[in-house]
């Protein structure tokens, strides 16, 4: 049996929750506006475990630049953080133009 590379599955996990799959944000399923599916695509290998801190590239920033941020940040589960590096997410937000405020809660994190 074939197995599935840890950024497939983080890719999959992030893909079922932004996209409106699971998250639920005040007991309905809001989905988060911009392009959803290119920062799962383009971005997720930037946040990923266990992987070195890299700068995104610039096909991840243009999909960040589209997305609400304060959004997505709802929409993080436990789940997500589980495969999730959230200081990878801070730092990606930040490089790409688009910082949280200190103090932010993403996810169960909150923005230093």
């Amino acid at each position: 049996m074939a197995r599935l590379s840890p950024s497939v599955v983080v890719l999959a996990i992030w893909a079922m929750l932004l996209l409106g799959e699971i998250g639920v944000v005040y007991g309905q399923a809001t989905p988060c506006q911009g392009d959803m599916q290119g920062l799962i695509t383009q971005c997720a290998v930037y946040v990923q475990k266990g992987t070195p801190m890299a700068e995104p590239s610039a096909t991840c920033c243009t999909a960040v630049k589209t997305v609400d941020i304060p959004c997505v940040c709802q929409k993080i589960t436990k789940q997500v953080e589980i495969m999730v590096d959230m200081n990878k997410v801070f730092h990606l937000a930040s490089y790409c133009g688009r910082p949280l405020p200190h103090g932010t809660k993403c996810g169960s994190s909150i923005v230093p």
